[in-house]
This record gives C-alpha cells, sequence and structure tokens, in this order.
C-alpha cells in the first residue's frame, strides 16, 4: 500500500512541475546544486500580458476581431481583394456582400467561388453601399461594378453562391440557374 501511495504522490508531483513548465513558470535553466538531496525548483514571476487595445469576440469557439466602425458616407470605394466567394476587402476594410451566400474556401465549390469572384472585381473600382450591419469581423453591403452590375447577382447567376433567404428576403433568388440549390445544398449557411 505504501509503495502505491509513493508512486500516486511522484505522479502527482510530475504532473505539477510538467503543467508549470507547459505554462512558461518553471525556469529551464539548470539550478545551482545544493546539499539538499532535492534541489529546489526556481519558479518564473508570470509576466503580465497587456490587454488588446480592442478585446477579441469568440463565436462558435473562433475568434474574430471586432468590426471596424461604419464610415459616415455608408459608401466605401477602390479596389478589391476577395477573400472568398461573398467576402471581399476595400480600403482595407473587409466586406460581406449582403444577400448571398457561397460555400466557404474548404468547401467543395468553395475556391471555383473565390475565382469566379476575382474575375468579376479584376481591375476594376468596386462600390460598396452599406446596411449598416455587421458579420463577425466584416461589415455587410451591396458591391457594385463600375458599370453598377451588383456584384452578388453576378456570382449568384454564375451559379457558385446562393440567394441568402432570409437575409436577402429573396431578392437574387430569380437569378439562381435551375438546379444549383441541389449542386450546393450542403455547402454555406443553406444547410
Amino acid at each position: 500500500m505504501e509503495v502505491l501511495f509513493i508512486i500516486l504522490v511522484l505522479a502527482a508531483l510530475i504532473w505539477v512541475v510538467y503543467g508549470l513548465h507547459r505554462e512558461g513558470q518553471v525556469d529551464d535553466k539548470p539550478s545551482i546544486p545544493t546539499s539538499s538531496p532535492t534541489p529546489p525548483v526556481r519558479v518564473r514571476a508570470k509576466a503580465t500580458k497587456q490587454k488588446p487595445s480592442h478585446p477579441k469576440r469568440i463565436t462558435s469557439g473562433v475568434e474574430h476581431d471586432p468590426p471596424p466602425e461604419i464610415p459616415a458616407s455608408r459608401q466605401l470605394n477602390g479596389k478589391a481583394y476577395v477573400i472568398d466567394g461573398d467576402t471581399i476587402v476595400v480600403q482595407k476594410i473587409k466586406v460581406r456582400l449582403a444577400g448571398i451566400d457561397a460555400p466557404e474556401l474548404d468547401q467543395p465549390w468553395g475556391q471555383k467561388s473565390k475565382w469566379e469572384m476575382v474575375k468579376i472585381c479584376k481591375g476594376q473600382s468596386i462600390r460598396v453601399e452599406l446596411t449598416g450591419e455587421t458579420s463577425y469581423d466584416r461589415l455587410v453591403g451591396t458591391c457594385y461594378l463600375p458599370d453598377d452590375r451588383d456584384i452578388g447577382a453576378e456570382i449568384i447567376k454564375a451559379g457558385l453562391a446562393l440567394d441568402g433567404g432570409h437575409f436577402s428576403k429573396g431578392k437574387y433568388r430569380h437569378l439562381e440557374p435551375d438546379g444549383i440549390r441541389r449542386k450546393l445544398r450542403y455547402y454555406g449557411r443553406w444547410r
């Protein structure tokens, strides 16, 4: 019984020391030998972390920066950098296209949706009319090409995104190609 007790105590001691080491509380430098049979464990003082200027919001286990402030004009203009089939960056601000839902990059059709968006936006100056809503770390807006074509409508007509249903109130549903809901039914928010 004493042997079992000693084994449990040693296991607990190892677990505590290992846990402290993983948290960065134990110094990795060897301690100076002393006459005592067990060398003392040197413990570092915990470094104080500075809080970020803006706290991150956690949603479903994923951290997101807070969305930027909505400009007073509720408009953005400029070249677009494409993130995925329904998100672009204009003037260093992430914009989620209002009323559409495209597959994520790691889902089937996700990469194709992104590259179609690149093809639509390439070399164009994009005008964004913000709705005043936010989605995670993005502002939501309707995006237009210089000839006033709606980018959301274009990606839906290409068959690589769907009408956002509740969010669009059916605005783009009539533009969806036949059979597209069957093709994309498991991808995006409409699952």
